[in-house]
């Protein structure tokens, strides 16, 4: 998709004409900006506010500059710009510090991987920089908030939400929304504003769209709105008719305002999308309700320990604004507008450099900085779209040998999983565990981290070789919390949506690296197990992995000789796993040793 950023004037020209006058110096506009992707516009205000290209109540645009092109799928887009909520609040707008430009700017950096125009971003400081404008800036932010921050009818937040009705008119939207339901199901809902019985069908539609929580995605077209193209395509000759998807294919249709039909019709395609698995008839209250929330890793060090670990590098740019943005990010965790973005870019180019100019022994510092940045979700964003559009490239090096490019986040992996276990620094495979879990801390860089091959593989790597490292409590108790962040999310995407995050390899790998060092714990006796870096929140965190990943998964999908059912029914000693639960009194090991025994 091609992205575009909308350039808008508010003073409609009243800047370029008196800025001088009353200012000291000359700006061309009061610049507003936004995001155009597939005819959809992006942009600040109330929150994050969405609507057709170029029907914002800001009218016309002065200009349109195109950014480049984007190969990020939709749903990864709009998962970014759901992190984007808690930042980008219709309270933290403020028309100099945290504004839409600084929207526009974030998310083309993630879309694209460079920025706005600064002539932009920097308009703000400039007209702080002259007398006037600090005096004016109070006055200036809060008349511009009737402009800015203007309710406009045609958006409605962020587009495509779960467990709602989206109403959309083109059949560009329309396909966009059946194509998100390709693995679960879907009804569209063709009406008409001159249509009563319509109308009667509303309140029930909206109920099953509540009531299915996002499993199943409820579209209403009305036709008289400019719905005639959708209408067309799919041979609608009355209204209210009634088409229902799954898996990608049309399944049923009908007409006729039938509140009774549309429920009876709206539970089939759910049972059919969703049938029931055999693990849900299993009694498992504890295993069932424990928190999904990632292990993440967020109190930040004396920063000033960290950069001195650094020695020279400390005082490169990259390093000292990201270090300023971490500052910034703690002392204003209520307020996290208060720490705008770092040039990612150079931050990025000085960890790859990293691995190879800071002394082994230092190394992890690096590492450490970026594990705090990655706490925020536009830093997150930023990584993990790198890690995503840019595969590990090979070119020549000036000695004429090939030279291996992979994305920051690879790279860093790569390198602890390369150094020799028994050599490598603990602090660094440490941190490089605590970088990798903080990976999961937003849905968008769960997403990626789960299905980028390349990522997914090394992180399998390094959990892997942690966990078998018996010397070491605390990286394995770090390895168990990254494998159960892999767990989560994927048994989240399983259980909400019918999808599989991981790839069928990856789900072996990682089930494999997982239960061999859990079965070698549960049959230590307490002697061994206190000299052996086994404990129990280490048993806990991979059971609990290992029950996520295989609850309710779909044994038919699983081939190539790489059954999830056959690796835990030959190498699973399930009941000395509810026996080790029982010793623990740890009633969520027991439930996955139950797990284990009654659903294979």
């Amino acid at each position: 998709m091609e992205a575009q950023l909308y350039v808008y004037d508010l003073s409609m020209g009243m800047a370029r004409q008196f800025s001088e006058q009353f200012l000291g110096t000359r700006i061309d506009a009061v610049y507003h900006t936004s995001i155009v992707l597939g005819g959809i516009e992006y942009f600040f205000g109330r929150g994050i506010q969405t609507c057709p290209a170029g029907a914002t109540h800001h009218g016309r645009p002065m200009e349109i500059l195109p950014l480049g092109k984007t190969e990020i799928p939709h749903e990864i887009i709009l998962e970014y710009l759901d992190s984007l909520k808690q930042i980008y609040t219709a309270e933290s707008y403020d028309l100099f510090l945290h504004n839409c430009n600084n929207f526009s700017n974030d998310f083309a950096m993630f879309l694209v991987g460079c920025g706005i125009p600064e002539h932009i971003t920097s308009l703000p400081q400039t007209v702080l920089n002259t007398p006037f404008g600090q005096m004016l800036r109070p006055i200036l932010d809060q008349q511009m908030r009737s402009i800015t921050q203007a309710p406009t009818s045609m958006s409605s937040g962020l587009p495509y939400a779960t467990g709602e009705v989206h109403n959309v008119t083109t059949l560009n939207a329309v396909e966009r929304l059946l194509s998100s339901a390709k693995n679960s199901c879907a009804i569209l809902f063709f009406t008409s504003s001159t249509c009563a019985p319509c109308k009667i069908m509303y309140p029930a539609y909206d109920r099953l769209a509540a009531e299915g929580e996002g499993k199943c995605v409820l579209i209403k077209v009305d036709i008289n709105a400019g719905g005639y193209e959708a209408a067309s395509k799919y041979n609608v000759r009355a209204t209210p008719t009634f088409i229902a998807f799954l898996r990608g294919a049309v399944h049923d249709r009908w007409s006729g305002a039938d509140e009774g039909r549309l429920r009876t019709n709206f539970t089939t395609l759910l049972n059919l999308a969703y049938p029931p698995h055999p693990h849900r008839l299993l009694e498992l209250p504890n295993f069932l309700g424990v928190s999904l929330r990632p292990v993440t890793f967020a109190k930040v060090p004396p920063l000033e320990k960290v950069l001195g670990k650094l020695g020279e590098h400390a005082k490169d740019a990259a390093v000292a604004s990201i270090a300023e943005f971490i500052r910034a990010r703690e002392a204003n965790k209520d307020h996290l507008q208060e720490a705008p973005l770092p040039d990612l870019t150079a931050f990025a180019a000085f960890l790859r450099a990293s691995t190879t100019e800071i002394p082994v022994e230092n190394r992890f510092a690096a590492y450490d900085l970026l594990r705090l940045a990655l706490l925020d979700a536009r830093v997150a964003g930023f990584f993990v779209e790198e890690t995503h559009a840019s595969p590990a490239t090979t070119t020549s090096s000036a000695s004429g040998g090939p030279t291996t490019t992979a994305p920051t986040l690879v790279h860093l992996i790569s390198h602890t999983n390369r150094l020799p276990i028994e050599t490598t620094p603990y602090a660094l495979r440490l941190v490089t565990l605590h970088v990798a879990c903080n990976l999961f801390a937003t849905p968008l860089s769960q997403r990626v981290a789960c299905t980028s091959e390349a990522l997914a593989h090394e992180l399998v790597d390094l959990l892997g070789a942690s966990l078998n490292d018996t010397t070491h409590t605390t990286t394995r108790a770090a390895a168990a919390g990254l494998a159960f962040n892999f767990a989560a999310a994927n048994h989240r995407a399983r259980m909400e949506k019918g999808e599989e995050l991981l790839g069928e390899r990856t789900l072996f790998q990682l089930v494999t690296a997982v239960l061999h060092p859990l079965m070698e714990d549960v049959n230590k006796t307490g002697s061994e197990s206190g000299a052996s870096g086994t404990s129990k929140e280490v048993i806990r965190g991979m059971s609990l992995a290992l029950g996520l990943m295989v609850y309710c998964l779909d044994e038919n999908e699983q081939d190539d000789g790489t059954q999830v059912r056959d690796v835990v029914l030959m190498h699973a000693d399930r009941k000395m796993l509810m026996e080790r639960g029982e010793d623990m009194k740890d009633e969520v090991v027991k439930d996955v040793g139950k797990l284990l025994m009654k659903g294979f």
